[in-house]
């Protein structure tokens, strides 16, 4: 991913109980700020989404899309837009790695556009608001 932004957390659990919570994309509005629903299209034959329809409202960005996802076992997972209307991309992925003791590290690397004007350094603050607001959504999901 291009001129992305990242960010990393800490979260007092296994990576299989992590990424069931990522991997449950229909609970996100339940835990994740702007995101109003989420319709999984598809799904691989282990369960996991293939292909998801979001609808958010965050800020100045109201809009629904489709995200398609490659996930790595336990180890993370990757998407990609397929369908926007004010996006043009969203690319990001979370990379889950075990700190041999009880935590597991989460990574969460993410590029985005729009198709309205916005200067790279707002651009880049608001995928940081993005990343540390999925973040500790996340943290608290899985350890509350």
């Amino acid at each position: 991913m291009a001129d992305e932004t990242s960010g990393s957390i800490e979260i007092s659990a296994d990576r299989a109980k992590i990424m069931d919570v990522i991997a449950d994309l229909e609970a996100y509005p339940e835990w994740s700020d702007g995101v109003k629903s989420v319709e999984v299209l598809t799904e691989y034959e282990d369960g996991r989404p293939g292909d998801a329809r979001f609808t958010v409202d965050v800020g100045p960005v109201k809009d629904t899309y489709v995200l398609a996802y490659e996930w790595d076992g336990s180890d993370g997972v990757s998407w990609q837009l397929t369908e926007g209307g004010v996006l043009t991309a969203l690319d990001g992925a979370y990379t889950l790695v075990d700190q041999g003791d009880g935590t597991t590290k989460v990574d969460y690397r993410l590029s985005l556009d729009l198709s309205i004007p916005m200067i790279g350094m707002f651009r880049r603050k608001g995928e940081k608001v993005i990343i540390d607001t999925a973040l500790k959504g996340l943290k608290a999901r899985v350890e509350g």
